[in-house]
Parts: C-alpha cells; structure tokens; sequence
C-alpha cells in the first residue's frame, strides 16, 4: 500500500514573488514578472527583458556571514530553503536530522560559475584562479550548501533532466519517502539568470523577440505566440510522510497522489507532433494516482508561449482525456513568470497548491487572439471561482522528456 505524501511547506524566490503569500497573491491577481534585465548588460541582444528574482538580497535571509564565495544559484536555493523550512514548521536537530532529505533539480545552475572559472585561467593561468569558487562549478553544489547551512544529514541529490528536472526531483523525493528512506524532503530546483544561458537560448531562437521583427509576448495558448520569456528563481517544497506530519501537526497545503515519466524519443530540440510521450506520461500518473480521467479538475499546463510546445500539449490533452477534455480548466502560470528551465516543475506544482488556498483558478495572462488548434477550456486573463480537488501538472520539453505530477486538495 502506497505512503500518503503531503506538501506541508513551499519557499520560492520568483519574478512574481518572494514567499508563498507573496507568490500566490500575484498569481491570483495575473501580475507579469518580466522586465529589463539589470544582472548583465544585453545591448548585443535583441532581447533585453527576462524574469529576474527582483531586489533580491541573500543577507535577508542568509545573514551577512559566508556569502562572498557562493555564486547567485546557491544564494537563491539556500535562501529558498530557509523560506521552506519556515513554512514547514519545522525545527531541525540532530535527532531528526538523519530523517531529511534534499532533491534539487537544475540543469544550468553552474554555466555563469564555470565560464567566469574559466576566463581567469585562460585569461591570467591556473596559479592565479581563486580556488574558493571552484566548488560552485559543481552542478550539485547549490543542494549540496543547502544541507550544510540546514544541518540536514540525510540525502542530498541533484537531477539534471532539463525542463523536467525539479518535478523529476519531487518525484525522487516521493520514492525515497514511500521507500521509508526520509520522512520529510525539501526538494524543487533553481535556474539563475545570466548572460551565458541568455546567450545560448537567444541563438538558439527560443526566446520571444530573438528572430529580427518579432515583437516581445509572452502568451501561452494565443496564436501570436513566438518565443519563450526566460526567468530564474529557486523553489523548494516541503515534502512529508502523512503520518509524519500529523503527529506535528504540521500545516498541509496540498497531497501528491502520483507521477508519471516517459522520454520521447523523437529528435533533439524539437516536440513530437503525435505527443506520444506526454500522453503515456500523463496516463501513467493518472494510473499511479489511480484516478479516472473524468477526475481531474484542473490541468496547469507546460505552455511556454512557443508555437510547438503550446499546440503539442493540447493535441495530448486531446488525446488522453478524449470528450472530457473540453470540461477541464487549463491554465498556464508560464505566462506570469516564464519559462525557467529546470525550476520550471516546482513553480507549477507551487502554482496549484494557491488553487487548494484560495479556492479560484489563477488566470492565463495576454491572451488576446484564438488559436483553433489550442480550442480548450483556458481560464484566461482573470481568475476563476472554484473549488478544485484535483489537479494535473504538466511539464513536457523538447529534447523528449516528460514528467506529470498530480496534486490533490487534502483531505484526513
């Protein structure tokens, strides 16, 4: 019989938001979190906005202490950290400590360390490196610092599976919880932003205005969509074994019922147009949460406002859940805070707890203009009333991973 696991913390640092209630009310009220980007100069770019993590000041959260060697990730995720820890209720000791675990999914995390790491030693040669920033070249470092600043002995793992990799690490934590391994984790992801990964996804034309003409939008489903809007963060969530939680009598925000992961292999940077793989993966978690299809209340979609990805989605959506799929609300959270790479899973999963809180479904913003192979039930431009019991998240990429996850509304 399957270990009930409960969300009984969230700490998120976004574009829209610092903190749960800060993060959901901007959600609620359909605030962009896109502006011009302050963290590195763009006047080689044809795009000059992003979503950066505004006024962001790790002593806030961090104190003034040890902070001259970390780079921005770990910054972001540790601080992350101290917001889910708080949210949670949770006291760490060293009687508990053994019992935590920390599952950090980030794919681009350490590209600004390494190229910075690197310059000097091509520039000026090894001797003159400075040996203590070597470790935020490590891909698991920021995860890894979270544990040291917390005290948490148990495991520390760090996914890196692109778009998916923090719900893929959400879905290591529940495996470790339900294998009796940890009774609460704190997992999610981080992506921070610089002029490296901005460079890469700009030539690469995923960006929104990175093709000469195009105008900057970022708007999930309309049919002027063009590009992805880029943004960091970091986001973890307070993952706990039910019984675990009772006893303390932690808060509860929402409960996971299940995953479900399949790979497409079709071609890299490029969606399957049939979408087999995020229709077996969208089938899979329905079968682990052991729900119908006619269960599923609330869909909060992996639109990115990138023609492909958006039409992609609705043609699986079609698919799987056939006449019912015109009665299920869908809506996009990527049109508030864009498209944040591997963080992108946890601020969906983070984004479908505020339904649980306030019982209204946040709105899918800049939607102006019909596309006919996106014709489903989008909840658009303004929140809508209701009470949702179960939600499906959905997080699909184009190198062919795909990972849902379903969350439910808690119930004793």
């Amino acid at each position: 019989m399957k270990k009930r696991v409960l969300i009984t913390g969230l700490g998120v640092l976004s574009c829209i938001g610092k903190g749960r209630k800060e993060f959901f009310n901007s959600l609620s009220s359909g605030k962009p979190g896109w502006g011009p980007i302050t963290l590195f100069d763009t006047s080689d770019f044809l795009v000059n906005q992003a979503g950066e993590v505004w006024d962001f000041d790790p002593k806030i959260y961090m104190g003034q202490k040890g902070l001259r060697s970390l780079d921005r990730s770990t910054k972001l995720l540790v601080s992350a950290a101290k917001l889910a820890i708080e949210d949670s209720q949770f006291t760490i000791t060293e009687e508990n400590t053994d019992d935590l675990g920390v599952s950090v999914g980030t794919t681009l995390g350490s590209v600004k360390s390494i190229g910075d790491f690197q310059e000097v030693t091509l520039k000026e040669g090894p001797r003159y490196t400075n040996p203590s920033l070597f470790p935020n070249t490590v891909i698991n470092s920021p995860a890894s610092q979270v544990s040291i600043w917390n005290n948490i002995k148990g495991f520390n793992t760090t996914i890196s599976t692109g778009f998916t990799a923090s719900i893929d690490a959400m879905k290591y934590a529940y495996d470790f919880i339900q294998l009796e391994r940890s009774k609460l984790v704190y997992a999610g992801g981080v992506e921070e932003m610089c002029s490296q990964t901005f460079l890469g996804l700009h030539a690469l034309k995923f960006l929104s205005g990175s093709i000469e003409g195009d105008e900057f939008i970022n708007c999930p489903f309309d049919k002027r969509r063009n590009g992805i809007v880029f943004s960091e963060g970091a986001c973890l969530l307070a993952m706990e074994d039910y019984d675990h939680a009772i006893k303390r009598k932690a808060p509860v925000l929402g409960e996971v019922l299940g995953f479900g992961v399949a790979f497409d292999p079709y071609r890299i940077h490029k969606y399957n147009p049939k979408a087999e793989g995020l229709q077996r993966a969208i089938r899979f978690a329905l079968e682990d949460a052991n729900l119908k299809e006619t269960d599923i209340d609330l869909i909060v979609s992996t639109a990115n406002s990138t023609p492909s990805a958006d039409r992609v989605e609705a043609f699986a959506i079609k698919q799987v859940f056939g006449k019912a799929a015109k009665d299920i609300a869908i809506t996009a959270p990527k049109s508030m805070f864009g498209e944040s790479y591997s963080l992108s899973g946890a601020l969906a999963a983070s984004a479908a707890l505020s339904v649980f809180e306030q019982d209204e479904i946040f709105p899918t913003i800049n939607y102006k203009k019909k596309d006919p192979e996106c014709d489903l039930d989008y909840v658009v431009n303004k929140s809508r009333k209701a009470k949702v019991n179960n939600v499906l998240v959905i997080i699909s990429a184009p190198s062919g991973n795909n990972t849902c996850m379903i969350l439910r509304r808690f119930e004793k």
